[in-house]
This record gives C-alpha cells, structure tokens and sequence, in this order.
C-alpha cells in the first residue's frame, strides 16, 4: 500500500507552496489562494487548503528526508541566507533540523 495524498490547512497557500518548491522540490500542479496541489517524485500529492487560523499540535510536523548530510546543511544554509531562524543540524535520531515554514506547519529536514 502506497500513500496517496496529506492535506495541509494553511494561512498562506501560495507561501507556503512557494516555499515547498523552492527547497524542497515539490512541484506546484494547480489550484488557487484557496488550495495547492503540489508533487513529490514518487507522486505523493500535497494538498494545501487555506484557513484564517492554524494549530497544529507542538509535535506535528512534515519530514524531508534527504540523500546526505551534506544536503541537510545545504539547505539549512539556504534557509539562514533567506532570513528564516533555523539552528543548526545536530545529531539527534539522524542529522537534522527544523524550521516554521510559512502558513503555520514545521518542517523537519534530516538525513
């Protein structure tokens, strides 16, 4: 069995979308201030829906697992650079951090 699809609620759809594709590689395939639709390359689907208000619970958060560790620190770089606050990777169950993306979610980003 193959996971299909996760809807996100979200405040901003298109930053949120925007942020997903940029470091993350999803690709957008339609929708509008309302709602996304974007992609993985193994074809899961990412829902965005909007709503005036987001609260997830403190531990909710969607992972991208990356190829190496050196990918991890990469886009933790990129991440500082564009002025979101992330800590450095540590080693914890793998090497990894977190960041608020925009739209109310946190992102783990580990290898």
């Amino acid at each position: 069995m193959k996971l299909n699809h996760i809807n996100l609620t979200v405040t901003d759809v298109t930053a949120a979308a925007t942020f997903l594709e940029k470091y993350f590689g999803m690709k957008y395939q339609g929708g509008n201030k309302g709602m996304a639709f974007l992609f993985d390359d193994e074809g899961l689907i990412l829902s965005l829906m909007k709503a005036k208000a987001v609260s997830y619970p403190g531990t909710f958060h969607i992972g991208f697992g990356q190829p190496t560790e050196e990918k991890v620190t990469e886009i933790n770089h990129r991440l500082r650079e564009d002025g979101y606050e992330v800590a450095p990777p540590e080693r914890h169950h793998a090497w990894t951090f977190y960041v608020q993306a925009p739209g109310g979610f946190t992102v783990e980003v580990l290898c």
